[in-house]
């Protein structure tokens, strides 16, 4: 070897060794990159997503009373706004009045049906009355008949007897006439009562349903809270005319909040419902770290349901990667101590070793349903008020109600 190659050896070696340093350092990139993805996947693309309940009025009304206002927590069935009801109470006074009167003219039906009862029984007393006299008139026209022919009575006798005997043809004629009568009137009357107990009559039921909407137009004027959260949106102010369906304002419960991770396609291969998740919020930095965990994907991408869909079929194409909405439940007693807000920024970090868990979500259980029940209540006293006004406008011993008087109670909502 020449002066010149020996020269040359140190600069070589200084050169190999730099590409082997830097040969070990991406190979461990590589390494840990390939560890990292089969361990986790990231997205700092997600939000805190929430139930935004909006409270809208059952019945037009012109607004009296807010009693709530924006960012404040309202309890379920508190009164939040209340609508004026003169209108509503005076057209229950009328509904009221107006089920007295069916009840009144339905028990003059019933009391018509036993009076043409009693008529028909009368008349069938006249036929058989009649009946009786054609028989006698019958016997005492034969009985002349046979002394006329011996010679023992007159021609005006017998003439009197057959007359006699024509008039109670007539009359029994006419009986049977006015039974058949009576009988057609008592089946028309049974025809509107019979088989049906008073307080049961169709009429009486269209003005009691009547009575009922009526009522409850007047209980709707206090418009309650549907569950327990935070005002948001607030859009009523008093004096302002509430029509059916407004949005006066929005409740949102804080303490139901999950987020909603949007994961690249490539990230979705290891995904399970039920794997673990780390989670960390712009609004506290990484100084605060929730727990949570997969509890659902979403059907579809987000492009597939936006208002004007991707149309991909055309000349110029560019693939861009797609998002998956992916849901995450989080633990409500950090929420308590770490609040958060709907459409806050957030990172995922979802743990995906555990790879036992399901890929498309299950029925949700019948606790997790959404279900308010401040409106269960909202008829209450509508039926025991329709049974006071049946029960106080039947007389006893005509048409009687079934079951016990009841209690007396207000006519009113409140």
């Amino acid at each position: 070897m020449g002066p010149r190659a020996e020269g040359r050896s140190p600069g070589r070696r200084r050169i190999a060794s730099a590409g082997a340093l830097l040969a070990l350092a991406t190979l461990a990139a590589l390494a840990w990159a390939t560890l990292h993805d089969e361990t986790s996947v990231a997205t700092d693309n997600a939000y805190v997503k929430g139930n935004v309940v909006v409270l809208t009025p059952q019945v037009p009304g012109t607004v009296v009373s807010v009693r709530t206002d924006e960012t404040s927590r309202v309890e379920k069935d508190e009164i939040l706004v209340t609508l004026d009801d003169t209108d509503a109470r005076n057209l229950l006074r009328q509904k009221a009045m107006q089920l007295a009167r069916v009840v009144r003219e339905t028990k003059t039906m019933y009391l018509n049906a036993g009076t043409l009862r009693s008529a028909l029984t009368v008349r069938t007393a006249h036929v058989d009355r009649a009946r009786a006299e054609v028989a006698r008139t019958a016997e005492r026209l034969e009985r002349r008949e046979a002394l006329y022919a011996r010679g023992m009575i007159t021609r005006e006798d017998i003439e009197g007897a057959r007359a006699s005997h024509r008039t109670a043809l007539s009359e029994l004629a006419a009986a049977e006439a006015a039974v058949g009568e009576a009988r057609e009137a008592l089946g028309a009357q049974l025809a509107l009562v019979d088989g049906v107990q008073i307080e049961q009559h169709p009429a009486i039921g269209a003005a009691a349903a009547e009575m009922r909407d009526a009522w409850l137009a007047a209980r709707r004027t206090e418009i309650r809270a549907p569950l327990s959260g935070h005002v948001a949106r607030r859009n009523v102010q008093v004096g302002q005319h509430a029509q059916a369906g407004a949005n006066l304002m929005s409740i949102v419960a804080l303490d139901q909040l999950w987020v909603e991770g949007n994961f690249k396609e490539s990230q979705l291969r290891h995904i399970r419902i039920g794997q673990a998740a780390r989670l960390s919020a712009d609004a506290y930095g990484q100084s605060v770290t929730y727990s949570g965990r997969v509890a659902g994907l979403g059907a579809g991408t987000g492009a597939a349901f936006a208002l004007l869909p991707a149309q991909n079929a055309t000349g110029n194409w560019t693939k861009i990667v797609q998002r998956v909405p992916v849901r995450i439940a989080l633990d409500r007693q950090q929420l308590d101590q770490h609040p958060l807000r709907i459409g806050l920024s957030m990172r995922v970090e979802i743990d995906i070793r555990d790879r036992s868990g399901p890929r498309l979500g299950e029925r949700a259980p019948e606790d997790a349903s959404a279900r308010t029940p401040i409106f269960d209540a909202l008829g209450s006293g509508a039926d025991e008020a329709v049974r006071r006004i049946i029960a106080e406008n039947l007389r006893p011993g005509t048409a009687r109600a079934a079951g016990p008087h009841p209690a007396r109670q207000p006519s009113g909502p409140r």
